[in-house]
Formats: C-alpha cells, sequence, structure tokens
C-alpha cells in the first residue's frame, strides 16, 4: 500500500513532491464507529484505503445529516479544509466499518497544490464533485417526501452491504436522513405493512425491491 497508488495526479508530480507526500502521509486505522474527524479542527487530507467512513453534518440541536459516504480509494477535502482557501465548511467523518486510511497533514497538501497544476487541478474537480453531492442532499431535503427518501436509503443499504437485511436501528436510519427517529418509525412500520419490509430487533430486511425502487424514484442517486 503506496500513497501513490491512491492519488491520480501521482505521475505528474516531480520527484520532490512525491517525496514530500510520501514522507508526509501517515496510514492509520480506525475501528467502527470511531471519529476520524470532527468539526473545527484542520485534520487533514483523509484518503481511504479500506472500509467505509461516513460523512455528516451537526445541527446546533444534535441533530445528525449524512451528506456523503467515502468507500475505498475515496478521498475527503473537507478535513483540510484550512489548507482551501475560502472554504468554511465543519463536517464529520465517522467509521461506519473497520477502516483504514491515509492522513496528509494540510499544510504540506497545501504546498504541492501550490506548486502543482495537476495537483490544484484535481482538488478543484473533486471539491465540485463534494458540492454536487451537497447540493443534490439539499434538493432531496427541500422538494422530496421522506418516504422516498427512506426508500433510496434503504436500496442504498443493501447496495452497500450485499444484505438484503440491514442492521441498523431506527435512531441511526433518523441520523443519516436529518430526521427525527418517531417519523422513521412511523413510515418503517407502514412500509411493513404493505409488505416492502420485515422489522426485526435492530433491523430491517428488505422484501420487495422493486417496488422500493418504484416508491424511490429519483431519489436514487
Amino acid at each position: 500500500m503506496h500513497i501513490g497508488d491512491y492519488l491520480p495526479f501521482w505521475d505528474k508530480l516531480t520527484d520532490g513532491q512525491r517525496a514530500t507526500l510520501a514522507d508526509a502521509a501517515v496510514p492509520r486505522h480506525f475501528a467502527s464507529s470511531d471519529m476520524l474527524h470532527e468539526g473545527g479542527v484542520c485534520t487533514g487530507l483523509i484518503i481511504v484505503t479500506s472500509g467505509r467512513v461516513r460523512a455528516y453534518m451537526l445541527s446546533a440541536d444534535g441533530r445528525e445529516l449524512t451528506l456523503y459516504r467515502l468507500l475505498e480509494r475515496d478521498i475527503c477535502l473537507l478535513s483540510a479544509s484550512c489548507a482551501l482557501r475560502g472554504l468554511d465548511f465543519d463536517v464529520m467523518l465517522a467509521a461506519e466499518t473497520d477502516c483504514d486510511v491515509f492522513v496528509i497533514p494540510a499544510d504540506v497538501y497545501q504546498n504541492v497544490m501550490q506548486q502543482s497544476a495537476a495537483a490544484a487541478a484535481f482538488t478543484n474537480e473533486l471539491m465540485a464533485t463534494r458540492f454536487s453531492d451537497v447540493m443534490w442532499l439539499m434538493d432531496q431535503l427541500l422538494y422530496h417526501k421522506l418516504d422516498c427518501r427512506l426508500a433510496a436509503f434503504l436500496i442504498e443499504e443493501r447496495a452497500l452491504t450485499d444484505s438484503d437485511t440491514l442492521h441498523l436501528t431506527h435512531e441511526r436510519i433518523a441520523a443519516h436522513l436529518g430526521s427525527a427517529r418517531e417519523v422513521v418509525t412511523r413510515l418503517l412500520k407502514y412500509f411493513q405493512s404493505e409488505g416492502l419490509v420485515q422489522l426485526g430487533r435492530g433491523s430491517v430486511t428488505l422484501l420487495d425491491e422493486n417496488r422500493l425502487r418504484a416508491l424511490a424514484g429519483d431519489s436514487l442517486r
């Protein structure tokens, strides 16, 4: 496992720039539920080499809202926001599974980005992608019903875990969707009455994926 395998612009860097990043990159392991990054802290650039990480926002009243997931080979720039001019965006990162990452200190990455047009172009492209993710989420929150978003979430979780049985509490699902547990519980019970899911203790089993997809509509990414 080498840092160069995870940076698309690696071949366009000078030998000195490669050495700088390779020397600075710190491999770290996190257990499921561990925090990788908290708002207000400049952790640095985080590159996921295995496992799954959840990026989310935390409201003033403590309500969570999932922004996106980071899978193997994904990179989080927002954890290094102090190195990006004009970016003031607090995000939390938590391990959803055991995961391994590289962490590159923000100042090191910023220096390389200032020297390398390829690194700067990649950074801008990645930021645009994340901005699009957040704008898509805002559209979902403002203009789509929660039952559609819940159906989409269940389908997406099924794809991530490759299992019809999702080991998630109603509270955890609500945190992903930025909703209240009671609202999610009511919708899940309705889904169960319609034969879409089967509820268990700390689990939801999908019974009719096709109907869930139809309900989700364009709430599916």
